[in-house]
């Protein structure tokens, strides 16, 4: 097998550094406009062709995928390029801007056998297969919430505001683990610096009794990456910065009731036991690498496949609309 990486910007050269190390990928070549960029990555793998225009790409039979790491705009007409030329295809998140884009190529990939991969890095670390884990065995309950902060004085995005960029990942996150259909969503913020949103807030309504947040930030003087679910059994914090027991899970809970006689409601905490699943440590890029080769060797859609990343963008799209209307409420079908 052989692929192509196009776009050698920030997220680029990772995707080579792991397509290079996976066995089943034979050879790896790298695409990018600027020449300088194009010079580094050769320069670190001496091994690689590269090439300067993606169309030289797709038009080359020997190669079988590419990853398309490029600026959002760019992803949708790309993968359909590739789509068209018989290329399997790796999109970073999110796989594009618009749900109409989403489906236009899901159909495309499923019309002609090819499998098309979104790039949702945290859905293949140890740390949220274990949190799924977690929740599927009801070991937390029925899920009441689930509230996430992904903050930081991060990368400004030029062509997508902080919704697209850094709540994609949560998103992404919650719809693997949780699994329940929500209704509607309703999203603030605010642009400061430019004309995209640098600081929002998103609510997400379940058709059942579970409620979602999630807060993200560029303009955060501290790092942050929690997330936070809730059951009515037990409750678990997920917290990325923490180098060792990255996953907690707390005994912990609220009882309320009603006694015969009595208007006032009787609250009673429950303060147990914590305990910290193991976790193993592995890259999960390597293992997201692994999953996209499996998918073509197998023929089979991967975890996080087209739908998955559709699943996500109308999410996304429905924020987008409601933050662009001062939090209008915004239904999903």
């Amino acid at each position: 097998m052989k692929t192509c990486v196009i776009g050698i910007g920030y997220w680029g050269p990772n995707l080579v550094r792991n397509f290079i190390s996976n066995s089943t990928i034979k050879s790896v070549a790298a695409c990018d406009i600027n020449p300088q960029r194009l010079q580094f990555i050769q320069e670190r793998y001496p091994m690689i062709d590269v090439y300067d225009d993606y169309r030289k790409v797709l038009a080359d039979p020997s190669i079988d995928a590419v990853a398309i790491a490029t600026p959002v705009n760019l992803h949708y007409p790309m993968a359909k390029e590739a789509l068209l030329a018989g290329k399997h295809v790796w999109v970073e998140k999110p796989l594009s801007y618009t749900s109409a884009h989403c489906e236009e190529l899901v159909e495309l990939a499923d019309k002609h056998k090819l499998s098309l991969f979104v790039d949702h890095t945290f859905i293949y670390t140890s740390a949220v297969q274990k949190i799924r884990e977690i929740v599927r065995g009801n070991e937390l309950g029925d899920i009441l919430y689930f509230d996430s902060v992904r903050v930081n004085l991060g990368l400004f995005q030029h062509d997508v505001n902080v919704i697209w960029d850094l709540a994609a990942h949560d998103i992404s996150i919650m719809s693997y683990v949780l699994e329940q259909p929500i209704v509607a969503v309703v999203a603030h913020g605010i642009a400061n610096y430019n004309s995209h949103e640098n600081l929002a807030h998103i609510s997400l309504y379940f058709a059942e009794n579970c409620f979602a947040h999630f807060h993200v930030n560029w303009t955060s003087p501290v790092k942050i990456r929690r997330i936070l679910i809730g059951g009515n059994k037990k409750m678990l914090v997920y917290d990325d910065m923490q180098t060792s027991e990255k996953v907690k899970v707390y005994d912990s809970g609220v009882k309320i009731s009603t006694p015969e006689g009595r208007y006032d409601m009787l609250v009673q905490y429950r303060m147990g036991d914590m305990y910290a699943p193991q976790i193993h440590q592995s890259e999960a890029l390597a293992v997201a690498t692994e999953e996209f080769v499996a998918s073509i060797m197998k023929a089979k859609p991967p975890l996080t496949d087209g739908r998955a990343g559709l699943k996500v963008v109308k999410i996304l799209e429905a924020a987008d609309a409601s933050i662009k209307n001062r939090g209008k409420l915004i239904k999903i079908e």
